[in-house]
């Protein structure tokens, strides 16, 4: 395989939605949880007012593609009175449906006085939604379940954040009973040094998705520059029984920043998705662009998981 091939394509209508489609006043909306819900895709959408906290807002569409249905308001607001740790908003949500609780699990970044941490909420219709509070202490974030157990247990993959500073943030792992209490936390996916494209920070971008080969993760690397920080996109695979067990790691990135939308934007040089639908051999990932709106591209699953094998030469050396 060529690696001049270009494994995810843009659609030709990015950006699919930008703040122009909201039906109430905002300063931008990105980073949105995705699902398929009763036969129709979904975004859980990060949307940022004019005072610069961030809510929820669901749209919908029959084919993922055109014809959204905004909800007319915030669909998940704030609730620093029960909640104070989402004094200064909620962000980024992934979502898990898991099979189960016949429930969907989400988990997002609530931004609290003492900074960002891991907090969780499930609904039935993504109208209601019990908040299960914070999960995981700051500096926390980047957070999703797995939709199955593992000898009897959940697992999470998050990204804390070391408190000295020449400790670099990496993927980590943790397991739970209940979903609520966690522990055995371990390094999953570490940054790697140097001059890598993923050196120094990594975090988990959308939910794992189980693969004939394995759990297929899909994750950003940062890169910082003279110019500021770039956020890319590459891809592991664990395995299938034991995710701790990284198999595969790609070398080099599969998407990063490259048109107008996606440089330019309230932050710069910026593809950060937060969810993927996978049908069939499609792929689609649906990325916030520059933290300003939302795009859409799409991928052959064969093809990542194949491009994956051949692109890991240098992950026994790094793990």
């Amino acid at each position: 395989m060529s690696h001049t091939k270009e494994l995810f394509r843009r659609h030709p209508n990015n950006p699919i939605i930008t703040v122009d489609h909201l039906p109430y006043p905002a300063n931008s909306v990105f980073n949105a949880g995705v699902t398929e819900f009763e036969g129709e895709t979904l975004l859980l959408m990060r949307v940022e007012d004019r005072r610069g906290f961030s809510h929820l807002t669901v749209a919908r569409s029959p084919d993922g593609v055109n014809n959204w249905r905004i909800d007319p308001e915030p669909t998940l607001m704030p609730d620093p009175v029960e909640h104070p740790e989402e004094i200064w908003g909620i962000e980024d949500p992934r979502i898990t449906y898991i099979e189960e609780r016949q429930e969907w699990y989400i988990l997002y970044t609530a931004y609290s006085e003492a900074g960002p941490l891991v907090s969780m909420a499930s609904t039935r219709d993504f109208k209601h939604f019990q908040r299960h509070g914070a999960v995981m202490p700051p500096e926390d974030k980047d957070a999703a379940l797995f939709p199955v157990r593992f000898g009897g247990r959940w697992a999470m993959i998050h990204r804390p954040v070391s408190t000295f500073p020449s400790v670099a943030a990496h993927i980590w792992i943790s397991f739970s009973p209940d979903l609520k209490h966690w522990g055995d936390h371990r390094v999953l996916i570490p940054a790697r040094k140097g001059g890598w494209w993923d050196a120094n920070k990594v975090g988990l971008a959308a939910p794992p998705a189980l693969t004939d080969e394995g759990w297929l993760i899909l994750y950003h690397g940062v890169r910082t520059t003279a110019s500021g920080s770039i956020y890319r996109l590459g891809l592991a695979l664990l395995d299938r029984d034991d995710p701790c067990r990284v198999i595969y790691r790609s070398d080099e990135w599969v998407f990063g920043p490259r048109e107008e939308y996606e440089l330019f934007g309230d932050v710069d040089k910026v593809v950060f998705p937060c969810g993927w639908v996978i049908r069939g051999d499609e792929v689609r990932i649906y990325y916030g662009a520059a933290d300003t709106s939302l795009a859409l591209a799409t991928a052959s699953l064969s093809e990542l998981l194949d491009w994956l094998k051949h692109h890991s030469r240098h992950w026994s050396s790094e793990s």
